[in-house]
């Protein structure tokens, strides 16, 4: 493949993850070993920022700051929940082409690279076949992005060892607090975390059990199983029996018989038209207060999940940084319409190869926690689970800290000139 000549754009889209920006890192340091690869350019706020011609000059940023991006949270360039959907808006979508391709044309981009999960993949697949399309000579690929863990094709997601590693701390430390104050009374504590339509986040909890079948957590509810009222109370009762408190971890989809997310809010939609997800925890504390007269409290973990670099896995961190690496290696080897993938030759010893997946198997393609991954009741993930998820949250990053406090850098995002009318 002949080499081509250009600049490279890379953003960021959806929820961040506490590991996104090391992918990041891993573009810019590779893109700065390549000749071909003129200026690195990034997208503030995903692709929202790209249509406003809203660019910044990574160039321009530290080599300090690149590598300090690798421990830093959120995500740096900004992100976005825009979907370009040729579905229900064609001629939204139509347009938003046009001017991408404008701003392409105008800054001579020739490498684009889009980090984030399912819509963000779809996304970065659109691109490149409406480059092929348009006879625009570019490379795309997508760089692999999200807690929730659904990609298909790969092992796992970079973004998911770091929020099981910190979720199932948090799950450890709480049930430790809780267990310390249970008396005969009996007492329940659920603890809602983070996972829509898949439940790899609520079943990575169960490491805090550390092989005791007394420790928390008791109960994992996933939203692949739907919820048995009947079946969970009877669970709950017979844990507090035993122990005097209960620990359940719920992922925010759980979903009951009739396969209705109990805590959705129909009354709000988010920016894909689902309804707000505003407390399953409540909802089964409701239940669970209600029926057994038990004394419940919630804990969400929210944002605090899907942020805390402070515990993140250095295993998660160095994937997503060689993801970020291989994905500039391919595209200047000639590679488009891709995103790498991590593929396990090993669990013991963990050992892993980076290979490439076609975009199109991975678009708005989601993937499932396995059925004989969690026991035949549906409470808990069993050993086949605990051996996949065990190897993802080793290692333990050595943060500079100022005043007692991590310290966590920030991009000088200094602009590039805008060559186009505003759209």
């Amino acid at each position: 493949m002949a080499e081509l000549n250009g600049n490279l754009l890379v953003a960021q889209s959806g929820g961040p993850t506490s590991v996104i920006n090391a992918s990041i890192a891993g573009v810019i340091t590779e893109a700065g070993r390549n000749d071909g690869i003129e200026n690195i350019l990034g997208g503030l706020n995903g692709i929202l920022g790209i249509l406003n011609e809203e660019l910044v000059d990574l160039g321009d940023e530290r080599a300090k700051t690149i590598e300090g991006l690798k421990n830093t949270p959120a995500a740096a360039l900004g992100t976005c929940r825009y979907k370009i959907n040729f579905d229900k808006k064609p001629e939204q979508a139509a347009r938003d082409m046009d001017r991408l391709f404008q701003v392409f044309e105008a800054h001579n981009v020739r490498y684009f690279f889009y980090a984030g999960g399912n819509d963000s993949q779809d996304t970065a697949h659109k691109i490149h076949l409406q480059a092929i399309k348009r006879g625009y000579e570019m490379r795309v690929m997508g760089v692999p992005k999200t807690i929730d863990n659904d990609l298909p094709c790969t092992d796992h997601c970079p973004g998911y060892g770091s929020v099981v590693k910190y979720n199932a701390t948090t799950v450890m430390e709480v049930g430790l607090d809780v267990g310390s104050m249970a008396t005969d009374d009996g007492s329940c504590c659920i603890i809602e975390v983070m996972g829509r339509a898949a439940g790899w986040i609520a079943a990575g909890t169960v490491l805090a059990k550390q092989g005791n079948p007394a420790a928390a957590p008791h109960i994992i509810l996933v939203p692949e199983i739907l919820l048995d009222e009947a079946k969970f109370l009877a669970q709950v009762k017979a844990t507090v029996a035993a122990y005097k408190y209960c620990v359940v971890v719920a992922g925010e989809g759980v979903k009951n018989l009739a396969g209705e997310e109990i805590g959705a809010d129909k009354t709000r939609l988010d920016a894909f038209g689902h309804p707000v997800l505003s407390g399953a925890a409540d909802a089964l504390a409701q239940i669970v207060q209600g029926k057994l007269n038990l004394k419940t409290r919630t804990v969400k973990l929210g944002y605090a999940q899907r942020a805390a670099a402070h515990f993140a896995s250095q295993t998660d961190i160095d994937e997503a940084f060689q993801c970020g690496v291989i994905a500039v290696r391919e595209a200047v080897n000639g590679k488009s319409g891709f995103m790498p993938k991590i593929v396990r030759q090993s669990s013991k010893p963990y050992k892993t190869t980076i290979e490439l997946e076609n975009l199109e198997n991975i678009a708005n393609v989601e993937h499932f926690v396995p059925r004989d991954w969690i026991d035949a009741d549906g409470f808990l993930p069993n050993e086949k689970f605990v051996e996949y998820v065990a190897p993802l949250i080793v290692g333990e990053p050595k943060l500079p800290i100022v005043g007692g406090l991590p310290h966590y850098v920030t991009l000088n995002r200094v602009p590039v000139d805008k060559l186009l009318a505003p759209r």
